[in-house]
């Protein structure tokens, strides 16, 4: 790779996962999102987005609350402000890798 005087800046490895940024993106827009929506917009397994979210917020980067509407159970994930400012960082450290752009 060529030296042109750019540091690179590190990418989160929390976020750098494909499932993972798609919940993070999900919820920056929406604030928070129950589970069968995420599995429905990401198309995940029930299974895997299950691990990945305890990943999310094992982190701080999002809260699970679990609860019940009517009769049925729901999970409802939000993120916080942590979530905002470790996405905000992973967006900037992207921009290092882009050549000409601003960070």
């Amino acid at each position: 790779m060529p030296d042109n005087g750019k540091l690179f800046k590190p990418l989160d490895p929390l976020l750098h996962s494909e499932l993972r940024l798609a919940v993070m993106s999900i919820l920056l827009d929406a604030g928070s999102a129950d589970f069968v929506y995420l599995k429905a917009e990401t198309g995940a397994t029930s299974g895997n987005l299950s691990v990945q979210l305890d990943k999310l917020q094992q982190a701080g980067y999002i809260e699970v609350t679990k609860g019940f509407k009517g009769k049925m159970p729901q999970t409802v994930c939000s993120i916080t402000d942590r979530g905002r400012d470790a996405f905000a960082a992973y967006v900037d450290a992207l921009r290092s890798y882009i050549p000409g752009s601003k960070n």
